[in-house]
């Protein structure tokens, strides 16, 4: 069941590759999130030190959050996946010039997961011809619709 999407990333970026992650959070972020108060419009992923941390990701504060706990919603939050599966993205990022885009938050058996994607940055030629097929679709489709409602038998 997903939580929020990150509805940016298709248009920015051509996405060949997912990968779910765990991430490692606290209490009040947890309540937050269930409660539908995260941002993943400008976050990223990056690699430091042979891991991989999420940078950006905003999750608001619930107003009833401990008195004692001074909730930071933009900190730095480490991702949670094996070391071949790392290995493996650490080269392709270093090498090709990949980018590790977020595209979800979902439950996975109780948990909150992270799908992100390895993608490659679109040119603004790129947005337009994505642009131009959709719109195209739409209006085939229109226009299909339109021509069986139309034909007298």
């Amino acid at each position: 069941m997903s939580i929020v999407d990150n509805r940016k990333a298709s248009h920015d970026y051509f996405i060949e590759d997912r990968f779910e992650a765990g991430l490692v959070l606290e209490g009040w972020e947890v309540k937050a999130i269930r409660a539908g108060h995260v941002q993943l419009k400008e976050a990223y992923v990056i690699v430091r030190d042979g891991e991989l941390w999420i940078i950006g990701m905003h999750i608001s504060p619930l107003s009833t959050a401990s008195t004692h706990i001074h909730p930071n919603a933009t900190r730095t939050r480490k991702l949670l996946l094996r070391a071949e599966e790392i290995s493996k993205l650490i080269g392709k990022v270093e090498q090709r010039g990949y980018t590790l885009v977020p595209l979800n938050l979902h439950y996975k058996n109780g948990r909150i997961k992270l799908d992100f994607g390895l993608g490659r940055g679109k040119k603004l030629h790129d947005k337009r011809d994505t642009s131009r097929d959709k719109d195209w679709q739409r209006e085939k489709e229109r226009i299909m619709k339109h021509d069986t409602r139309a034909k007298p038998q």
